[in-house]
Formats: C-alpha cells, sequence, structure tokens
C-alpha cells in the first residue's frame, strides 16, 4: 500500500511537463538538479536555528536592549485567592459580568476588585517588551542576512530582469550553489518558525501565521521538486524585503525611539504595498501563470503552483488591510493599540492605583493611568 501511494504521488503526470519524466532530472551532462532527500537536512538545520536564535537572543538582543534601555515594566502581583486562581485556570481568563458577581461574594470581594484582579492576572501571562524585543531582533537579523544574500545570488542572473528567462530550458535548468543555499536556509528558518510559534508572542492573526508558514514551506518544497527553482527564489526576494523594514520598525518601537519607528513603518508600509501587492501579482504570478503554456503544455504542477501563490496572495491583502487600518488611525490620530498585537490591559480605577501608568504595548497614542497623554508607538 504504502508502495502504490509513493508511486501514485510521485507521478510525472503530477510534477513535470508531459513527455517528461524523473529520469530526465538526474544528474548528468554537467547539470545538477535538486533532489527530494536534500530537503531532510532543512529539519536539522531548523534544530540548529533554534539553537541559534537561543543564543543570539540571550548574548546579543538581551545586552543590546539594556543599551537601548528597554526594559520590563513592573507588573502588578495579584493578591493570592486559590478560588479566583481556580476559575481562571479552569473555567475562563475573562469572567462575564455575571460570574463576576457570583465570584465577588465567594471572596467577600467588591466587582471592582474582583475585575482588576483578572485584569491583572491576565497581563501577567502576556509577554513583557523585553521578549518582544527579542524575537524581533533575532528575525530582523535573519531577513536582512537573507535579504542581502537573495540580492547576491540574484543581481547577476538574467531571470532576475527578465521573467520569461524563468521558464527557459525548463525544468532542464541546473541547480548552483547560490540557489541551493538560499532555499535550505530559508526552509530551515520557517520551520523553526513554525516550530517555535506557540511560544513566541501570541499575535491576533496566529490562524493566519500558521497558514502562511505551512503555504511557505508546502509552495518552497513543492518548488524545489518541481525544479521551479528560479521563480522561488524570486518569491522569497519579495517577501524578504519588506520583512526587513517591518522587524527593524519594531526594534525601535519597543525601544520607544518614535520618530525612528514612525519612519521606518511608513516605509514599511510602502515597501509592503509595492512588493506584496504590486510585484507579487503583477510579476511574479504572471510569470507562473501567462508564460509556462508557451514552453510546455500544462499540466497539475503548474495549477497547485499557482493556487500556492494565490494562498500567499489572500494573505498579503488581509495583512494590508490591518496595515492601512493602522496608517489610517495613525495619520488621524486615533490609532490606540496594535491591531494585531495582544495588549496588556490598563487599571481603571486610579483610587486604588494613584494613577500608575499602564501604558500599552500597541500603536498609536495612548493613556496612561488617569489620563496622561502616552507615547507614539508603533508595530
Amino acid at each position: 500500500m504504502t508502495g502504490i501511494i509513493g508511486d501514485w504521488f510521485w507521478w510525472d503526470r503530477l510534477w513535470l511537463p508531459v513527455n517528461l519524466t524523473w529520469a530526465d532530472l538526474e544528474d548528468k551532462d554537467g547539470r545538477v538538479y535538486a533532489k527530494v532527500s536534500d530537503l531532510y537536512i532543512t529539519l536539522p538545520y531548523s534544530v540548529g536555528f533554534l539553537i541559534l536564535r537561543y543564543v543570539f537572543e540571550r548574548f546579543v538582543a538581551t545586552p543590546f536592549a539594556a543599551c537601548l534601555c528597554v526594559r520590563e515594566r513592573n507588573k502588578h502581583k495579584v493578591e493570592h485567592s486559590p478560588i479566583l486562581e481556580h476559575y481562571f485556570n479552569s473555567t475562563s481568563k475573562t469572567p462575564a459580568k455575571g460570574d463576576i458577581q457570583g465570584l465577588s461574594k465567594k471572596v467577600s470581594w467588591s466587582s471592582r476588585q474582583v475585575e482588576r484582579w483578572f485584569r491583572r492576572r491576565r497581563n501577567q501571562e502576556r509577554p513583557g517588551v523585553l521578549k518582544k524585543f527579542r524575537e524581533a531582533s533575532w528575525r530582523f537579523v535573519f531577513y536582512l542576512g537573507a535579504f542581502v544574500g537573495g540580492i547576491t545570488a540574484l543581481y547577476d542572473k538574467p531571470w532576475f530582469y527578465n521573467l520569461r528567462e524563468v521558464w527557459t530550458a525548463y525544468p532542464k535548468q541546473s541547480m548552483l550553489d547560490s540557489q541551493y543555499w538560499y532555499y535550505i536556509l530559508e526552509m530551515s528558518f520557517y520551520w523553526s518558525l513554525l516550530f517555535s510559534i506557540t511560544f513566541d508572542v501570541k499575535r491576533k492573526d496566529f490562524k493566519e501565521q500558521v497558514i502562511h508558514h505551512l503555504a511557505t514551506l508546502t509552495l518552497l518544497a513543492f518548488s524545489w521538486c518541481g525544479n521551479y527553482i528560479r521563480v522561488g527564489t524570486l518569491v522569497m526576494l519579495v517577501h524578504d524585503t519588506s520583512d526587513v523594514f517591518l522587524e527593524s520598525a519594531k526594534v525601535f518601537n519597543y525601544a520607544k525611539w518614535e520618530r525612528t519607528c514612525n519612519s521606518i513603518f511608513i516605509l514599511f508600509t510602502v515597501v509592503f504595498m509595492v512588493t506584496r501587492l504590486v510585484i507579487f501579482p503583477f510579476w511574479i504570478i504572471h510569470c507562473t501563470w501567462v508564460y509556462p503554456p508557451d514552453y510546455y503544455p500544462v499540466f497539475f504542477g503548474y495549477y497547485f503552483f499557482n493556487a500556492m501563490l494565490v494562498i500567499l496572495l489572500m494573505l498579503h491583502v488581509f495583512w494590508a488591510y490591518l496595515i492601512l487600518r493602522m496608517v489610517k488611525k495613525f495619520l488621524f490620530g486615533t490609532l490606540t493599540k496594535d491591531e494585531r498585537s495582544d495588549n496588556e490591559e490598563e487599571e481603571e480605577d486610579c483610587e486604588r492605583e494613584n494613577c500608575v501608568s499602564e501604558e500599552h504595548d500597541g500603536h498609536g497614542k495612548v493613556t496612561n493611568g488617569c489620563g496622561r497623554r502616552g507615547l507614539t508607538k508603533h508595530h
């Protein structure tokens, strides 16, 4: 049964144009082709990335954060209450109004005190700014390296300037060493992101992030096996470009370099819109959708590859909507929180808190404590 499934999965007609077989992509005549077995190395490499990330965050990002005066804000500790703690862990972290009234009777507290307890308890579980700074710094370093590496690998290639060259002699295109390492390192990094996503700062677009990582890995793996190497490197470069600006904006946000952060965020918005909503659909997808039938009869792989690209495009549209909504609020001065972050909640009772500052970790101008104006921040 396993052999039958394997034969069906690797059927030539699924992966290659008509009249071509896997035997045609065996190394010969000075040509070297991508092999499925090459992808196995991405899993141990992803573990290596996780180890490297740990070392980087501890010995590089943390001292760098100290130099920029990035410090954790002291969080209010909750009073010990076994009843409320049990409800928090077993029932709900955000009890309804009726439940709050019932709990207040059990612990002999006022409803406001119970609400405050749950608010502080939720804030205790939310990641601090130092954790966010370290994560953003790590991703910035990788994306910057990947972008520079991608430019280095592609700047002298004819298909970087003329997309029709992507399909010249396809699929009998020899793989270059630069393409090999660009693919292997990029896939290993995305595997590491997928493995660590449950431990990283959780965003509101958590599900979309998982879909994005899975779609990216599927797309890269398929393009590797089907020898769509040339267009695959172009797709990676297009994605890495805007990510460099996004992660750098986050780093300056957490460091409270407001003007720098705001400037980079606007630059990121422009680069994102140009690369993800203009170059990606009207150059890359146009190249994979319109040009191939001029070189060979379409086959299953042609439709599958384009379907994966369309899924990525839909995610780009979703994120573009969030970005434009943030830009709108930023321009009109009503941006009060990060559209993606799980933000800390403000303390609303200033009588007990003596107007203690409760700064949001998000976007835009926030109100601290009892109405004092806060910092302009962007994700």
